[in-house]
């Protein structure tokens, strides 16, 4: 079968003077049948030049199932005298959400089947579940499509009820008043932006539902919230790099909404409530990495906010909790998390201890004030995610519980994880590497290596346990992170120094990182392969048009790679609330430096490596149309004969299919495609 070349229709995209001709414009065009042919097209070519690997893909799908518990639940956790638990049942895909009265003794009560809603659908996801305050009602929104658009509902947990109430097109979170009638939610604008929160009163038709906020400004959206102490309702308005919040008490849902600070750019903050103040982790005063104020409810703007922890120039502040007699920070300094305890009676402050060389830790669900119990959670790439009650009186740990990998096989003490450090080339910083492999694997220039990136939004991709890589790091692969500019591993200015007109330093900090692990001999060009999805898709989009023949083979899944077009056009979902993320390129500086870049602008006649590229035909972040003309583009331009598999799920979205077990079948796709190309070197 030869493979699919989609038909070239010109299109010309000017501004700014500049002409771009984009042959694979059409693609858009969801409802043409041209276009769901293309997909399925590529998808059975796919299917036939991996063809060679369907056994081993449900060998590595079934095993990967294997080491997870089929009837596992979650932690029970209680609260308002309720324990909760999220509990799945062997053979079934979807979550059963449960509580107990009082004791976990008693009987359990089934708040909502996803197995019984998901009947039918090929895709289902839950969004949010929320009982409200007297414990009678439930809340829980849903989406059919994968496009994370959700209808919210309500079942009378009394009589197991659905209710009539139907609220369709929303978040799907859904925020209780504490009048047990009113909730609190937000509907989404035609390009998906969260921007209006309303107030429904059950039993009404949502047609009548109050427009309580309405953010109009395009480059932020709403979220709504109620604080810890349950005593207030927030609506935070957020851009990149400003914020805004309003409240209310949850205890009278028609008061007047009171704003914490107006907004300001570059002043971001979020709030919580204690007593007679609310505390704010925020980066005024040119906190870079942010700080924590307080202040008195009835004076709540930035000229009375009172510092609790000044910012410290070499420790990110990434959140907090607060308890009656302590406050506990998480922070991060040289890259690693730390929890940090301080007993507000005595003073006293300490770090909790963590020995692994790259780790991830971090505060877990801590719902009540009055306690000397805080719950964490802690993983490395060599140990399993576990949940510890640390008790902050008497300074002792416990295991609360641990993933379970099951099949015997599973060792920690067989697997070495080590971080080491990368000169970037404009000698301004060194890019930290976290890697993991098997004991018996050795590091040679003949060492598959598997390097993974994000690098945007100042999101960090911790070190962190899978289950799933076992399988790559069981048949030889060293798995490695680069944590990379564009992320906030090494704090705020980590970040700052990897977006807008900086937004290079993502790419070449993970070609930098790549040449270093060749040059400390962990591997060579032959056997490394990259690794990203969405904007970690434009990582690996980017860095093959600058360095083609620095990777055997590329996995992008959901990838951001036609960066221009898509910035340009404000009826995509994203694009105005990112403006301060990549720039805006209806101003020229920012469209010559993002054209610069564009993986689909920059597709050039040379070899590339072997690439799978993957996207969801209903994708509401990334649209499966960027994937669809860069493959196109590829298939016209490359010269090399490498594999370029494209595959379409066409009844997915961004988070790929539903369900527990499903995903693995991806998972086994990406790896049976990296060991096919591994077995060919042998």
């Amino acid at each position: 079968m030869k493979a699919p070349q989609a038909k070239k229709i010109e299109n010309i995209l000017e501004i700014h003077g500049d002409k771009r001709t984009d042959n694979y414009f059409w693609l858009n065009e969801r409802e043409n049948p041209e276009v769901i042919q293309y997909l399925e097209e590529e998808n059975a070519y796919e299917e036939l030049m991996m063809k060679d690997t369907e056994e081993f893909q449900e060998e590595l799908y079934e095993e990967m199932k294997s080491r997870y518990k089929k009837d596992d639940e979650s932690l029970p956790y209680f609260f308002n005298g309720y324990w909760y638990i999220v509990r799945y049942e062997e053979g079934k895909e979807y979550p059963i959400f449960c509580r107990k009265h009082t004791s976990l003794e008693n009987s359990e009560e089934i708040l909502l089947d996803v197995n019984i809603l998901a009947e039918g659908e090929s895709f289902f996801e839950v969004g949010s579940v929320a009982v409200s305050p007297n414990n009678e009602l439930a809340s829980f929104s849903s989406d059919n499509v994968g496009r994370r658009i959700y209808s919210i509902q309500f079942k009378n947990l009394k009589t197991g009820e659905i209710l009539s109430d139907e609220i369709q097109n929303t978040t799907g979170k859904a925020v209780w008043g504490n009048d047990n009638e009113h909730v609190f939610y937000i509907r989404k604008d035609k390009s998906l932006r969260a921007f209006q929160v309303y107030r429904h009163k059950l039993g009404t038709d949502s047609s009548e539902d109050a427009l309580i906020f309405h953010e109009e400004d395009e480059t932020f959206d709403v979220n709504v919230f109620k604080t810890k102490s349950l005593q207030y309702i927030f609506i935070a308005s957020s851009s990149t790099i400003s914020d805004e919040h309003r409240f209310i008490p949850s205890d009278n849902v028609f008061a007047e909404w009171e704003i914490i600070q107006p907004r300001i750019d570059d002043l971001e903050y979020s709030v919580e409530h204690y007593e007679d103040e609310f505390y704010i982790i925020t980066n005024a005063d040119d906190a870079i990495n942010f700080k924590i104020v307080k202040t008195k409810i009835n004076k709540c703007g930035m000229e009375n906010w009172v510092d609790v922890i000044p910012h410290r120039k070499e420790v990110l502040l990434e959140g907090f909790e607060i308890f009656k007699d302590y406050l506990v920070l998480e922070e991060r300094e040289s890259g690693l998390l730390q929890i940090k305890i301080i007993d507000e009676k005595t003073q006293e402050s300490y770090y909790l201890p963590f020995s692994d060389p790259t780790y991830t830790a971090y505060i877990g669900l801590n719902l009540e004030f009055d306690t000397e119990v805080l719950r964490y959670g802690y993983t490395s790439l060599t140990q399993p995610s576990s949940t510890y009650e640390y008790n902050m009186k008497e300074k002792t740990t416990k295991l609360l519980k641990q993933q379970e990998v099951l099949g015997g096989k599973f060792f920690p003490e067989n697997y070495i994880s080590e971080r080491i450090w990368a000169d970037s080339r404009d000698g301004k910083a060194k890019v930290p590497i976290s890697l993991v492999y098997h004991k018996d694997t050795p590091k040679s220039a003949d060492t598959p290596l598997l390097l993974y990136g994000y690098g945007s939004y100042g999101h960090t991709v911790d070190a962190s346990f899978s289950n799933v890589r076992l399988s790559i790091l069981d048949r030889g692969f060293i798995y490695a992170i680069a944590h990379i500019r564009g992320g906030e591993y090494l704090g705020r200015e980590w970040y700052e120094e990897g977006k807008m007109l900086d937004k290079k330093n993502t790419f070449f900090d993970f070609i930098d990182a790549g040449k270093h692990l060749i040059k400390e001999n962990y591997t060579s060009s032959k056997h490394l392969y990259a690794m990203g999805g969405s904007a970690g898709g434009l990582l690996v989009g980017a860095v093959v048009n600058y360095e083609p023949e620095l990777f055997n083979g590329i996995v992008a899944q959901v990838p951001f790679v036609d960066v221009v077009t898509t910035m340009l056009d404000e009826t995509i979902p994203l694009t105005t609330g990112e403006y301060d993320e990549w720039g805006n390129p209806n101003d020229k500086e920012y469209y010559d430096y993002m054209k610069s870049y564009s993986p689909y602008d920059n597709v050039e006649a040379k070899a590339y490596p072997n690439m799978l590229i993957t996207t969801g035909l209903h994708d509401s972040q990334v649209q499966y149309w960027e994937p669809a003309k860069w493959t196109a583009k590829l298939r016209e331009l490359k010269t090399d004969d490498n594999l370029l598999l494209f595959k379409t799920d066409m009844s997915a979205g961004h988070g790929g299919a539903s369900g527990r077990f499903e995903s693995l079948k991806e998972d086994a796709l990406e790896y049976a495609f990296l060991l096919k190309l591994e077995n060919e070197k042998k």
